[in-house]
């Protein structure tokens, strides 16, 4: 017998649809003018740390994305970027950026790839490392100490 089909957050649907690399640096240029145009209505979320509440303002979301490219520049000493994801490279609503520290197998397929370091939205997000855990490991414990 299956169990009802369970409605995910907006958020994890948009996470989970389809992204388009920015492969080459120039892409990523490209990227990065596209949110400075329109540098309202960002959420922006480190992974591990509690997803927030508030988007940030302008200043904030252009500060990050100056740093962010001077990290990723920096740490991914490699011709070509491809660690940075978007859902509408023309006009995206979710950008996933890899840490170049911890890539594991973000290229390769797999039914549970690594978690970016961060993800900019401008949907409110969730708690990703917990919506991660499966849902019977989440009942188990939730019976052992809920």
């Amino acid at each position: 017998m299956s169990s009802p089909a369970v409605e995910q957050p907006p958020y994890l649907a948009a996470f989970r649809g389809s992204f388009t690399s920015a492969l080459r640096w120039p892409q990523l240029d490209a990227l990065w003018e596209r949110l400075r145009a329109a540098p309202d209505g960002w959420f922006v979320y480190a992974i591990g740390e509690p997803p927030p509440d508030t988007v940030v303002d302008a200043d904030a979301l252009l500060r990050f994305i100056d740093e962010i490219d001077q990290l990723l520049r920096k740490e991914h000493d490699e011709d070509y970027c491809g660690i940075v994801y978007a859902d509408r490279p023309d006009a995206p609503t979710m950008v996933k950026i890899y840490d170049p520290n911890n890539l594991g197998v973000s290229c390769g397929y797999s039914d549970n790839p690594p978690l970016p370091g961060w993800v900019l939205s401008r949907i409110a997000p969730v708690d990703l490392e917990a919506a991660r855990q499966p849902a019977g490991r989440r009942r188990w414990w939730q019976r052992l100490f809920g």
